[in-house]
């Protein structure tokens, strides 16, 4: 069977067995549960997947990995260092607001962007400007905006917009 008729029955798959499994454990294991939620699974993402967008997907998942290991590295050492700023005193911490131009312009890569600035402690992703140029940040202490950007713009949105190649 080719791809285009398995994605006829399944257009979502993962989605599907997601679907399954939560009816399940929200349910009884009956046969009659199993059986609803089977065409609950199957009938909901045929319904579902037309009325969505066409999200980008990342063919490099070695890629995807490594964004993966370097923001949790990233959480690890600001975890570290907002620590450290919130027992010294107050008096040193510098809160700003910045404004990070960007040029990815897909909702998904621009969304992951978004939280993985706010996943970093120390810094909180508040919005999104309407035109999608820029993404305005709050930082706990800054001492170099420009340095900030810069940081940003190189450990993630430049491993994003090549992980979705936009």
């Amino acid at each position: 069977m080719n791809n285009k008729h398995q994605f006829l029955w399944f257009p979502t798959p993962y989605h599907s067995v997601l679907l399954w499994l939560v009816w399940q454990i929200l349910h009884d294991f009956s046969r009659g549960h199993m059986v609803l939620g089977a065409v609950f699974a199957i009938v909901i993402p045929w319904v579902v997947t037309p009325l969505g967008e066409k999200e980008p997907v990342s063919k490099k998942p070695f890629k995807v990995l490594l964004y993966i290991l370097r923001l949790i590295g990233d959480i690890i050492v600001s975890n570290y260092d907002v620590a450290k700023r919130i027992v010294q005193s107050n008096r040193q911490l510098q809160p700003a607001f910045v404004a990070i131009p960007l040029s990815l312009r897909e909702p998904l890569p621009l969304t992951i962007l978004a939280n993985s600035v706010s996943l970093t402690p120390g810094t909180v992703s508040l919005e999104l400007s309407e035109d999608r140029q820029w993404l305005y940040v709050h930082v706990l202490h800054l001492e170099d905006e420009q340095q900030l950007i810069k940081l940003i713009k190189q450990r993630y949105e430049a491993p994003l917009k090549e992980i979705f190649e936009c």
